[in-house]
């Protein structure tokens, strides 16, 4: 080859090596503004009563509950404690899907490690997934009157 040409092939591959580092720098600004964007989701619940709701980031983090007016005087202290953990979880699913929903252009078709070098554990195996939600079972009480926390309850006080 002459020096030309390779002057030539130089310049050409300079030009897609350049053409490449535009394209990744174009494609780390995007992702930091998708990340960005996803860490601001938040997620909202109403328990199907109507009488807790609750407001979640996108960490899953609680950040705010409000209840009803009526929820004391509709509910007893184990519904709604329940009420409120069910809704703090749908809370933090809908968190946690409008962050992924924001994320999931950019990790689609993504290689993995076994793409490249067969054999070797997937990165995303590494990743653990959050465990399902599971509503807690209701106790069973003996007197469904007034529960035993109950402000109500006379018993062990000086009422």
């Amino acid at each position: 080859m002459t020096n030309p040409e390779l002057e030539a092939r130089n310049a050409a591959l300079r030009g897609q090596v350049d053409s490449m580092l535009a394209n990744l720098e174009q494609q780390t600004a995007q992702l930091k503004q998708a990340q960005a964007e996803a860490m601001s989701k938040v997620g909202r619940a109403s328990s199907p009563d109507g009488l807790v709701e609750v407001t979640v980031n996108a960490g899953g983090i609680v950040t705010g509950v409000t209840f009803a007016p009526a929820a004391f005087d509709r509910s007893t202290p184990e519904k709604l404690g329940q009420s409120v953990v069910a809704t703090i979880q749908q809370a933090a699913l809908n968190a946690r899907a409008q962050a992924d929903a924001v994320l999931t252009p950019f990790t689609e078709g993504l290689p993995d490690l076994p793409d490249f070098f067969p054999g070797m554990p997937s990165i995303k195996d590494l990743i653990p997934t959050p465990p399902p939600v599971v509503p807690p079972a209701p106790q069973a009480r003996q007197n469904d009157d007034e529960p035993p926390e109950s402000f109500m309850d006379r018993r062990g006080s000086q009422w």
